[in-house]
């Protein structure tokens, strides 16, 4: 497709040298890349943690979904921020909080103080994610699924080049440390690119063609709340979130009670104990699933793609309950179970946006987005089902029949009713506030 120029000035009219859509992305990504620890290394400090004050792991692990709670339910606020004013001073705001909150962490001598940090953390975090996710969605609305699909890469491999040196850092220094200068750097660096985001032009959406089962209707936040597209969506985003932050938080603890957080494993010609391992190339493909999927739902339509991803999640989880114990199957199939999942974070905002519109794209997934929060309160019961029956089996089984039933609920339920509203919203509203007759994109191109 050939590239549409355009261009966004400042106040004084004068054209921003960041105003290209690719240039605000590459920003995006970074941006999220810095936050992606306060999530994705979080395992790697539960047991340190837990040795120095025996807190307990569960107790610990409420840390983590405060932090998902509050990344997730306030993003929503964060969205219609960046809807109104824009984007640059949400993430320069996001920046200084997440920053504050590793330090925080690195000092927190009691429970209290590490959920007080993990708040701050996820309010910080949740400003940076839906704002560059939201940024994403406006600047290519055509190609939405890749443009979120790359920008959600961020987070999900971000923390694939720090695992390693974290993990050091840990051995090394302690974890306090650890916490106190990723926290810092990162902090920093997302302040800096925070300054140079913008909002795209208001022709950017009219002059590109847009992807299979788009429309270019905007529905108001009011409005997305009573559909009942937005609810089915909502349901299988809990679904597939939930399965993933269990594995997210716990990985660390499934590998220590199977034995294998310091077994050797050698992989190419490379030796690394299995929970490294593990956690490099978790970090890595669940990045690289983010725009591989998204680009392939911009042919192929968004819920075709959920039912093919979904089902290869389920499929992954049973499998790594079934073989997990081996330490290559534990890191190829860790691998492969991240891999299905992180692309969740790359086709549910896109077809939220494909669904209600760009205008209010930040807000309405940032709505959609608190699903992962209210998947965020299932984690502690993994450790407590764990704990109950003795072993991560009655876990695995419950994540998988979750899956299963997301890829069902994606191409038999969603895409029906995703066409039906798609109708309605053309047949029934002609026009928008100065905007153009309301025109949905051919669903016929996405077919099953």
């Amino acid at each position: 497709m050939e590239e549409v120029q355009v261009e966004t000035t400042n106040q004084h009219g004068k054209q921003s040298v960041f105003a290209s859509p690719w240039i605000q992305l590459v920003f995006g990504v970074i941006c999220m890349a810095m936050i992606a620890n306060l999530q994705y290394g979080w395992t790697l400090f539960v047991n340190p943690i837990d040795e120095k004050y025996h807190w307990g792991r569960t107790a610990i692990q409420v840390a983590f979904t405060i932090f998902v709670v509050t990344e997730t339910w306030l993003v929503p606020i964060e969205g219609y921020l960046v809807d109104k004013f824009g984007p640059r001073p949400v993430v320069v705001g996001g920046g200084l909080l997440c920053g504050v909150a590793w330090v925080l962490n690195a000092h927190a001598s009691s429970l209290p103080m590490l959920y007080f940090a993990a708040a701050v953390g996820g309010v910080g975090a949740g400003a940076v994610y839906g704002t560059c996710v939201g940024n994403a969605l406006k600047w290519f609305p055509d190609r939405r699924g890749l443009a979120a699909g790359l920008t959600a890469a961020g987070f999900g491999a971000g923390s694939a080049l720090t695992v390693v040196p974290i993990a050091n850092m840990i051995k090394s220094s302690g974890y306090e440390n650890t916490f106190l200068t990723f926290g810092l750097g990162q902090g920093i660096i997302v302040l800096l690119l925070g300054l140079a985001l913008a909002n795209p032009p208001a022709s950017i959406e009219a002059l590109r063609k847009l992807a299979p089962g788009a429309m270019r209707y905007n529905a108001k936040p009011t409005e997305v709340m009573r559909s009942p597209v937005f609810w089915m969506m909502y349901l299988m985003f809990v679904l597939m979130a939930a399965g993933g932050l269990m594995a997210t938080a716990q990985l660390g603890p499934i590998a220590k009670d199977y034995g294998l957080d310091q077994a050797p494993v050698s992989i190419l010609g490379l030796t690394l104990p299995a929970l490294t391992f593990a956690l490099a190339i978790d970090r890595v493909l669940n990045g690289v699933t983010r725009p591989v999927f998204g680009w392939i739902s911009d042919k192929i339509g968004r819920e075709n793609t959920m039912f093919i991803a979904f089902a290869m999640e389920a499929v992954g989880i049973y499998a790594l309950a079934k073989f997990g114990q081996h330490p290559v199957a534990f890191v190829i199939l860790t691998g492969l179970v991240f891999f299905a999942w992180g692309e969740i974070y790359s086709l549910f905002p896109a077809t939220c946006a494909d669904t209600y519109g760009s205008k209010y794209a930040a807000t309405n997934a940032g709505m959609l987005y608190t699903a992962k929060g209210t998947a965020a309160l299932l984690v502690p019961f993994s450790s407590i089902i764990t704990t109950s029956t003795g072993s991560w089996q009655a876990v695995f089984m419950i994540a998988c029949a979750m899956n299963a039933f997301a890829a069902f609920l994606a191409l038999f339920v969603l895409k029906p009713m995703r066409a039906r509203l798609a109708q309605r919203y053309a047949s029934d509203y002609k026009a928008q506030a100065g905007e153009p007759v309301v025109q949905a994109a051919d669903l016929s191109r996405s077919t099953t």
